[in-house]
This record gives structure tokens, sequence and C-alpha cells, in this order.
């Protein structure tokens, strides 16, 4: 973005013996948009608004945290579909304690060296049931990793933004500063050579001592602006900045409002919430049906005795099916339901908030366009006024004092009003997520 005012030439030091036409020559060459720009560093070192986003992104714990639950819960749906471990039994089994066959492994007809082998055979569709919820909880995991990667990159974007405008404003304040200055020598020649009153030159001081007084506050704020910076790009937020993208055009379009409410990420995450409760229930309706558990064993005597096979089939009754069962799917049925509501509901305030973020940011844009024709150069008229009417001897220096300020309220402003459209421009710009790594590519 381009400086917010426009650059004008250096002043040139007048003849000491004219102290009112040099005043008049000073402000006027200078207006309150003037003063020189400083050197500034090469554009290579400066901290743009991409390169902030970028920065933000790869110092992200946040995302590393969701990726890593995406990771976790894709490799629990693998084990989810797998039957369970079969289970090794080795006993010994009626081995006698007392008498003269005591602890004999072979002499006792009942005593059985044993291993056996026990299997649950959890049904194709449960298996599926159960590794389809973790999916489910994997795609919930990336859900949240774009709502956070949107309000990452949005915050980072209104702090970059604040950081901006915050040195802006003190540039601004600064130049202004330094044209009061020239007030207060100019006063303060007319009155030595009997053309000015000495109120004069403590009016033109007051006006100096106020604009310091707002410098200091400028000051503190950006240095502030800069520490919330930092929370996201760390020391890279105290370089110099960059220019500002243009704030007049963003992606979200009025028009596409409702086409793009599924793409939300608050709504892309409910959606996907609602799909895990779904898969949950699914569970829950899977688990009515009994899982089936087979057992094979070998039994050894001794070598009088026959060896023995058992083989067996376990099955859980679930006697009270109605209130066991059918309530634990009810329960999950209705988290569905509930979900499902939530989402629905968000989707209206979400909706209704976007369309007063664009009719704000529309609103703003059409009122910088209003102050750029019109209010300010109104109060940079009302100051040439005022300063030709000084000149002339027909009014007192506070009426060029008191235009004055009024000018630098409106520059300021208008730069307030900026700096809140680009941080609309910000909440539109950046709402929608973006896809950033190769899992959510997945």
């Amino acid at each position: 973005m381009s400086n917010l005012l426009p650059i004008r030439a250096p002043i040139a030091a007048p003849p000491a013996r004219r102290p009112l036409p040099w005043l008049g020559a000073a402000l006027l060459a200078a207006g309150l948009a003037g003063g020189a720009v400083a050197q500034t560093p090469d554009a290579a070192s400066r901290l743009t608004l991409e390169a902030a986003l970028r920065t933000a992104e790869t110092r992200s714990h946040t995302l590393e945290a969701q990726d890593a639950a995406a990771r976790s819960a894709r490799e629990m749906a693998v084990a989810a579909g797998r039957l369970p471990d079969p289970m090794l039994r080795l006993s010994i089994d009626n081995l006698p304690t007392d008498g003269p066959k005591s602890y004999s492994l072979t002499e006792d007809f009942m005593t059985m060296r044993s291993v056996g082998l026990t299997q649950t055979l959890t049904r194709e569709d449960k298996r599926l049931a159960r590794s389809a919820r973790f999916e489910r909880e994997g795609d919930a995991a990336l859900a949240m990793r774009g709502m956070q990667l949107t309000v990452l990159r949005r915050q980072t974007a209104q702090a970059w933004f604040d950081r901006y405008y915050r040195q802006q404003m003190l540039d601004l304040l600064a130049r202004q500063r330094d044209e009061a200055a020239l007030q207060i020598d100019a006063a303060t020649a007319a009155f030595r050579a009997g053309r000015g009153a000495q109120a004069d030159v403590f009016a033109a001081q007051a006006a100096v001592a106020r604009i310091d007084d707002r410098i200091r506050e400028a000051r503190a704020r950006l240095t502030n602006a800069g520490t919330s910076l930092a929370r996201w790009v760390g020391d890279a937020a105290f370089v110099p900045l960059g220019d500002a993208p243009p704030i007049a055009q963003t992606r979200l379009a009025a028009r596409a409002l409702a086409s793009q409410l599924d793409r939300h990420p608050d709504i892309a995450l409910m959606a996907s919430r609602e799909a895990l409760a779904q898969a949950e229930a699914e569970v829950a309706r899977q688990d009515k049906t009994t899982d089936w558990t087979v057992s094979l064993m070998y039994s050894q005597r001794g070598p009088a005795f026959s060896n023995m096979l058992t083989v067996g089939v376990a099955v859980p009754l679930q006697w009270d099916q109605k209130n066991r069962q059918d309530r634990e799917l009810a329960a999950k049925l209705a988290k569905t339901e509930q979900v499902r509501a939530e989402r629905e509901e968000l989707g209206r305030e979400r909706m209704a908030q976007m369309q007063r973020w664009l009719a704000t940011w529309q609103s703003n844009l059409e009122r910088l366009d209003d102050y750029d024709k019109s209010l300010i150069t109104l109060a940079s008229e009302r100051t040439r006024a005022a300063l030709a009417a000084y000149r002339g001897g027909k009014t007192p220096l506070a009426a060029v004092l008191d235009a004055r300020r009024m000018e630098i309220d409106t520059r300021v402003e208008r730069l307030r009003i900026e700096m809140e459209t680009a941080t609309l421009w910000a909440e539109l710009e950046f709402l929608m997520p973006v896809t950033s790594s190769p899992e959510q590519n997945q």
C-alpha cells in the first residue's frame, strides 16, 4: 500500500527579517501531509503480510498438535478394523494336593496338562463401524486444524495491520509536530518584532505539547502492537514492515455468502463432529449384535490315560437389551441430533456475522473515499484560509492553531477508519480455510 499522505519537498529556511511571510510560506509549503520521508530499509529486509503469515504458520505448535491428533486417529482406525488378539491358555488341571499321588502330573486320571486357544469373532460390519468411527475422529481433528489455521492467519494479519497503522499514526504525528514547531519560531519572531502577542507564542507551544503527548501515546501503542505481532512471528515482529496489501477487494463476495457457508471453518468443524456422532451411533447399533468366542483346548494326561480335546463356544447374553444396548443407541442418536441442531444454529449466526462484516467493510470504504475527496481537502483549505487571514492581520494565531488541530484530527480519524477497514478485511479475506499440509489433501 502506498503512503497515506503525499510527500512534499523539505521546507527552506526564510530570511529572519520577515517572520510573518516566513510563517505563511512554511505552513503553505509543508501542509499537514508534508514532511520528507526518512530513508527506509531495503524492501527485501521488510516483513510483508505474506511473510508474516508463513512465519506464524511455521511456528505454530497448535497446528502440530492437530496433525498429531489426526495421525493418532488414523492409526486407531486401522487397529479397530482388526479382530481381537487370540488368547493362549496354558494350565495344569486337577492336580492332587494330598495322598500318595500328591503333586503328581501323571498318576491321577483327572490330572491334565492343557494348552488352549481362544478367539473372539467380531463381525466385519462391527469392525468396519469401529474403524469408521476413528476415521471420523481424524476428520474432526483435521477440521479443527483448519479452523485453527484460519484463526492463526486472521489474528496474525490483524496484528500485522495493527503495527502497520500504529507506525503510520506515529509518522503522521511526528510530521505534524515538526510543522507545529515552525509556528513557535514564527510566533516568537513576530512577538520580538512587535507584530504579535506573547499569547500566540504560548498557544503555539501548547499546540506542540499536545502533539508530543499524542506521540507518546502512539509510541506506547506501537510497542504494544509489536508485542502482539511477536506472539505470532517472534523476533521478526520488530523489523520494518513492507507495504500493506490493497484492502478494497476481498475473495469473500457478498453474493456468494450462502454458497460458501459450508466452507466456514466453524461450520466445517461442526459438520465433522456431526459425522463423528453418527459414526458412534452406528457403533452402538452394531454392538446390539453379540460377538461369539470360540476356544480349542488340548489336554494331556498320564501315559495310562487318554488325552482330551475340548471345543467351546461363548456367547454374551444381552438379556436386558432394551435397558442397556437400546438405551446406549438412543443416547448416541440424541447426541447426533444435538450436534446437528447446533450446526444449523451456528450457521445462521455465522451468516449474520459475515453479512455485518461485509456491510461495515463496504461502508468504511465509502467513508474513506469521502475523506479523500472532500473532508481532508476541506480541512486543508480551512487551514490555508486561516493562515492567509493571519498573515493579513485579520485573525489571531489561535484560529490557525484551531484549524490545524481540526485537520490533524481529520487525518487521524481517516487513518483510524482505514485501520478498522483493514481489520475487517482480514476477517473476511482469511475467513475460509486454506490447504497447507499434505495430510489435508488426503
